[in-house]
């Protein structure tokens, strides 16, 4: 298949004005970036503390954090190139698609994870030492990993083994339709989709329901009543989160509707469906544990800004009176 027919006609309702797109695009980078910054710092707190490598809670989320920011990164960039260079080589468009692809892949999957974390801590308290150990837990995140990859790295074989390696050398829009095009790609993609959303979704709704009831128990025993009814909340927020996540495999359809209702405001719905499909859920992880948590938050994060203030007054040195000047 001839390379050149990699037409980017996709692309061409991406076109603004100079002003709406320098617009759009201060408005992605502001939201990615401010995100980026409060992931950092929360990375940042986790390292800076030996208290939360024992904990896999703390791991399941930090990795979560860490996972939403290369989602991010990718995602803001491939918006920003497709406004600047609007075509780019089709070898460096694979590696941003394919990691921006595992990492969306690895968002529901770790969600499910934590949510079964905080059954288990609520449900079996007494056994949550010897399921939930360190071990297991980077365990789980390289299962994470590998089920993304058995999913994503079969599109790349199939362009390798279907495209000519001039592909590889030639410039195309930066999108996942036009680089994993091959129709086994996109049946393949539905299927795992599929697969995916129905695992997680039967995860929560089985873990919230437990929690529930556990919290139902505990109010009538009146005892531990506010672990679980946060546990429970938690549980509520990544069901949240996940239906943000879902729009990202129902975006085509919702895209195209609106496309068809309001063919006059396209570039405007592409741009609004990106903002939401993209950024918005990625904002949603670093309130469900590092800002939520009082453990996180009070006792490290909030400790970890006092000082850092207190040390730059200290590097400013004592203030200075105007009159002894």
């Amino acid at each position: 298949m001839n390379s050149s027919n990699y037409n980017v006609s996709a692309g061409l309702s991406y076109r603004d004005s100079l002003s709406t797109a320098v617009a759009k695009n201060v408005i992605v980078l502001a939201l990615g970036l401010s995100i980026n910054y409060i992931n950092g710092t929360l990375i940042h707190t986790f390292r800076k503390h030996q208290i939360f490598y024992v904990n896999p809670r703390y791991i399941l989320f930090i990795h979560l954090v860490l996972n939403d920011m290369i989602q991010l990164t990718t995602s803001f960039s491939l918006f920003v190139f497709s406004y600047v260079f609007y075509k780019i080589n089709t070898f460096f468009c694979c590696l941003i698609i394919t990691s921006a692809v595992f990492t969306t892949l690895n968002t529901p999957l770790n969600l499910a994870f934590m949510a079964v974390e905080c059954y288990i801590a609520i449900c079996l308290p007494l056994r949550h030492a010897e399921l939930c150990t360190i071990r297991r837990t980077y365990i789980l995140i390289g299962w994470i990993w590998a089920m993304s990859a058995a999913t994503t790295l079969p599109d790349v074989f199939i362009i390798v083994a279907t495209e000519p390696v001039q592909l590889f050398y030639s410039t195309i829009f930066c999108e996942r339709d036009n680089l994993f095009r091959h129709p086994v790609s996109s049946k393949k993609r539905d299927v795992s989709y599929i697969i995916y959303l129905v695992v997680v979704w039967l995860t929560l709704v089985f873990t919230y329901f437990k929690i529930f009831f556990a919290a139902k128990a505990a109010k009538e025993s009146k005892s531990g009543v506010p672990h679980a009814k946060k546990a429970r909340n938690t549980i509520l927020l990544h069901g949240f989160q996940l239906l943000l996540c879902m729009l990202t495999y129902i975006a085509p359809l919702l895209k195209n509707a609106l496309l068809l209702w309001f063919p006059k405001y396209n570039v405007h719905i592409i741009f609004v469906c990106y903002v939401i499909v993209q950024i918005l859920p990625r904002f949603i992880s670093p309130m469900v544990y590092g800002l939520r948590d009082n453990t996180f938050r009070q006792k490290y994060l909030i400790m970890y800004f006092l000082s850092k203030s207190c040390s730059d007054r200290l590097r400013q040195g004592p203030p200075q009176d105007k009159d002894s000047i």
